[in-house]
């Protein structure tokens, strides 16, 4: 649209829309001043560039540690690097455990040697369940894979229900029949 309201080419008519693109009025060719919602009215209260600090002028950071837990929170989170898998793992017919295993054990590795034990332990059940339930699928053709997937989730269930009263009574333990690949 031509800057007078006119189409370009056209006979000289104006449609009589009123646009504010760029705080100018269209149909009458002049500036309008109208207040930008969008502008804060107090930009002077600001620093000016050259008044910012400049590179290593910020206070040193130290950088993020995690935060060591007491006796009873680490009970309690190793009894649960036991639980939530058995829980997911029950409910998706032995397939999430290790995913929920992973998560406790890259949350809480750091913060305590008796969680990270535990969530390792955890994670090293769900590990062998895991191969064993690769193995059982072809062997469900032969009608044997069925009874040691089922053997599976049963076998890591138990050892899971162990870990977590072993941990809930502050016990360092290492679940038998499961290979130690995480530590």
């Amino acid at each position: 649209m031509h800057p007078t309201g006119q189409h370009p080419g056209g006979k000289g008519h104006s449609c009589g829309i009123v646009v504010k693109e760029g705080h100018i009025d269209k149909t009458k060719g002049s500036r309008v001043s109208t207040p930008n919602p969008y502008q804060n009215p107090q930009h002077d209260q600001y620093p000016q560039h050259d008044q910012y600090p400049q590179q290593g002028q910020y206070p040193q950071q130290q950088g993020f540690q995690a935060q060591q837990l007491g006796p009873k929170e680490e009970r309690n989170l190793g009894m649960l690097s036991h639980i939530i898998p058995l829980a997911a793992m029950v409910l998706s017919a032995g397939f999430l455990g290790f995913v929920a295993s992973l998560v406790v054990y890259l949350m809480y590795k750091d913060r305590g040697a008796f969680v990270a034990n535990h969530a390792a332990n955890s994670l090293n059940v769900q590990i062998t369940m895991g191969i064993v339930m690769l193995v059982s699928l072809p062997l469900m053709l032969v009608l044997i894979g069925f009874v040691t997937f089922g053997l599976a989730i049963a076998i890591a269930a138990v050892l899971h229900i162990v870990g977590a009263v072993k941990a809930s009574n502050g016990e360092a333990w290492n679940p038998p029949l499961t290979l130690r690949i995480v530590r």
